[in-house]
């Protein structure tokens, strides 16, 4: 059950405004990026919410992996995103591809700044 669980919030984002709000373009770069970094999915789910003042809205998603879980919000009117990544390591250490995940992402949305942390969960021996 240990593993690593990585989150970043994302600020000043420059990528084109349909990525903050297309739920199918959003779908389709957490789709492309786990299957670069070989995590697994298992099942999906991507809600729009509507904007305000004419505004589109932003996208929360989640896709479910053998591994454990990607969650991702934006907020196009802030230009921000948060990033959620948790991978168990039950047959194999699967850090590097969470980092490589959370760094993949992270290039595709081109925030100005980012906050991340990182979490042991039940790690043996720390």
């Amino acid at each position: 059950m240990h593993g690593l669980h990585v989150t970043a919030d994302l600020f000043d984002c420059t990528c084109g405004e349909s990525l903050l709000t297309s739920e199918t373009e959003l779908r389709a770069l957490c789709l492309a990026v786990l299957t670069e970094v070989a995590l697994t999915p298992v099942g999906e789910r991507f809600h729009t919410f509507p904007g305000e003042g004419g505004r589109s809205g932003g996208v929360t998603g989640m896709v479910l992996l053998a591994e454990s879980h990607l969650a991702l919000h934006t907020w196009p009117e802030l230009q921000a995103v948060t990033l959620d990544a948790y991978v168990c390591n039950f047959q194999s250490d699967n850090s590097a591809k969470a980092e490589a995940l959370i760094a993949k992402l992270e290039a595709a949305f081109a925030p100005g700044r980012s906050e991340k942390n990182h979490l042991w969960r039940a790690a043996p021996g720390r």
